[in-house]
């Protein structure tokens, strides 16, 4: 692969985990840096690319993060750095709003060629996926002359006043950093897990407990939009049944109601399909975009539908840095990397290799009590056998003991009990199965 393995695609223990170099930089970190910033790993990075990366003291782990999911192409991608270096070379930066470039308006073409939807689609750039998530409810506001957001329980949508008003999670994303926007309202979420009555009972009910809800307590023509993860990221992969998103989506139509699909973290390739709407063929009003978007530079981006998008005035959206340059110069080279190497098929090899792995390991350890996701997207969620109570102790061993051997695993859900695979796309088939056996050796001892 050209986006490929600059880096010896190994796992290479060569001190303890973390070893004395990140220790003695992470003790640097923590005069420094403000202790309001989580650490997922106490891993000090000097090196990244394909499916590795290696800390400061030599040792190669298996990331099996991605960046969360931002690095799909691999880290420091061939054709992202090559784009990069020319646009830093050209210029840094002049803000789009002031002096445009080519770049901003390229990469709003490839979004509007890529995302779900044969109409005619209009996009805007900005930073961060909360930044866009942000922006798109401004514009279905706009747009509607409504104010009510539709929200579901488990999603994450980022950490602004607003966003952190749609996420669902208090600890650690909301707790104490109220009060939050106004004209916010939690839908029950169809989580075929943990819906009362089981799968099937989600697969029948959720949807119409829903539109009952919006309709008797919010009122359908109140509402201004509705803004979904197609499959939630942080709540825990959540994979709702088939119907449920179809089903908002046509009631949205029939309502007047801009539907919004959070791609943020399964965009790009990352579920199988470019996008995770395709999995049932949904077109979405608005799209937001990131993560995957850039290889690891900070970029997002609204897509929609264009009578949507031309409803805000001129100077209603922007902010100095939104599609940066240097951002959209890589996020070029991302999705040609994407498109020249056929990474949705490469995501839905490793989701088979993932599935496989983690079916067999359901059937062996009663502490898996679901196994769901998508593509490279993919997770376990931990329970006390026997019960549906979350085994948030099992997960945190897990992910110790893994780091140990030099697997680099990412925590999710509601109730901190799930782990969340999310391997670069460019991984090698044998550097995945490794990390996946490491991962199945530490379920047995925990």
């Amino acid at each position: 692969m050209e986006s490929g393995p600059k880096l010896a695609q190994v796992r290479k223990v060569v001190t303890q985990i973390p070893g004395p170099k990140s220790e003695a930089l992470v003790k640097r970190r923590g005069e420094a840096v403000s202790a309001g910033l989580g650490m997922a790993v106490p891993v000090v990075v000097e090196r990244a690319g394909g499916g590795v990366i290696i800390d400061v003291d030599g040792n190669s782990i298996i990331d099996m993060g991605a960046g969360i999911a931002v690095v799909s192409v691999g880290n420091s991608a061939t054709r992202v750095v090559k784009r990069v270096i020319e646009q830093v070379e050209a210029f840094t930066h002049t803000c789009f709003m002031v002096a445009p470039y080519e770049g901003y308006i390229e990469v709003s073409e490839a979004l509007n060629r890529l995302t779900p939807g044969s109409h005619k689609k209009k996009s805007a750039l900005f930073t961060s996926g909360a930044e866009a998530l942000e922006n798109a409810v401004k514009i279905a506001r706009k747009f509607t002359n409504r104010q009510a957001v539709v929200v579901f329980e488990h999603g994450y949508h980022g950490r602004t006043n607003l966003t952190m008003g749609m996420t669902a999670k208090n600890i650690p994303y909301k707790d104490g950093f109220g009060p939050f926007a106004p004209e916010i309202y939690r839908m029950p979420m169809a989580y075929p897990f943990r819906w009362p009555g089981g799968a099937d009972a989600c697969a029948k009910d959720a949807l119409d407990t829903v539109i009952h809800k919006i309709e008797k307590e919010i009122g359908a023509k109140n509402v201004a939009c509705i803004v979904i993860e197609p499959i939630q990221g942080e709540g825990g992969f959540i994979v709702p049944p088939k119907g449920f998103l179809p089903g908002l989506v046509k009631f949205s139509k029939d309502n007047g109601i801009v539907f919004i699909a959070d791609e943020v973290q399964t965009g790009f390739a990352r579920t199988g399909d470019m996008f995770g709407c395709d999995d049932e063929g949904i077109v979405p009003d608005l799209i937001t975009t990131a993560k995957g978007i850039a290889g690891g530079l900070p970029l997002a981006g609204v897509t929609g539908r264009a009578e949507i998008m031309d409803s805000v005035h001129a100077g209603g959206l922007g902010g100095t840095y939104g599609g940066s340059p240097i951002a959209c110069a890589a996020a070029l080279g991302a999705i040609e990397t994407i498109e020249e190497e056929n990474l949705v098929d490469r995501a839905r090899e490793q989701g088979k290799i993932i599935s496989s792995a983690l079916q067999e390991m359901k059937k062996k350890y009663p502490i898996i009590g679901d196994v769901r996701g998508r593509g490279a997207m993919q997770a376990l969620e931990f329970v006390k056998p026997g019960t549906m109570e979350p085994n948030t102790e099992a997960q945190s061993s897990i992910i110790k003991y893994c780091l140990q051997k030099g697997v680099l695993l990412l925590s999710a859900g509601t109730y901190g009990n799930v782990i969340r695979l999310l391997p670069p796309l460019v991984m090698p088939d044998d550097l995945l199965k490794e990390a996946l056996s490491i991962l199945d050796e530490a379920i047995a001892k925990a």
